[in-house]
């Protein structure tokens, strides 16, 4: 089976054990991924429905493309620019092309609801204690700060 996925602003026609350079995606070395923008998804000559498909694929490696050298010159004018560049890409071994998309966001989304629902409950807490009369009495026993002029009139 095989899918064509766009990532990074691209399109890609990947199969189960395709191995692909794509433009730069957060992880590390060993993390899988899933790339959920699937365009067209097929079996053979046949095409099936892309809906609610994903890619999974597996992270080899964070790396540089080779460098691009971008030269610019107007003639007759003494003007040369020379500048160099090198684009981050990752390294991508496709693991499976199926309904991986279905399963892996509720597993991952579950346990961020909790921890997200327990944080401000333990930072309410904690921060109840802390709020004290003391800074209050301070600004109390200072002087109050000098009143301006008013400006003078003109006759």
């Amino acid at each position: 089976m095989f899918a064509i996925v766009r990532t990074g602003g691209k399109q890609y026609r990947v199969a189960a054990g395709d191995k692909i350079a794509v433009e730069k995606i957060e992880g590390e070395a060993g993390d899988t991924v899933s790339l959920g923008d699937v365009l067209l998804a097929g079996d053979g000559g046949e095409v099936k429905d892309a809906k609610g498909l994903a890619v999974s694929a597996e992270i080899i490696a964070q790396t540089r493309g080779e460098k691009v050298i971008v030269f610019k010159k107007r003639r007759r004018h003494n003007y040369r620019r020379r500048n160099g560049h090198r684009q981050s890409l990752t390294l991508l071994r496709i693991l499976a092309v199926g309904d991986a998309k279905k399963t892996a966001p509720k597993k991952e989304a579950a346990p961020k609801a909790e921890e997200a629902a327990a944080a401000p409950a333990a930072e309410k807490k904690a921060a109840a204690p802390k709020k004290v009369a003391a800074p209050k009495a301070e600004a109390a026993e200072k002087k109050p700060a000098a009143k301006k002029a008013a400006p003078k009139k003109e006759a």
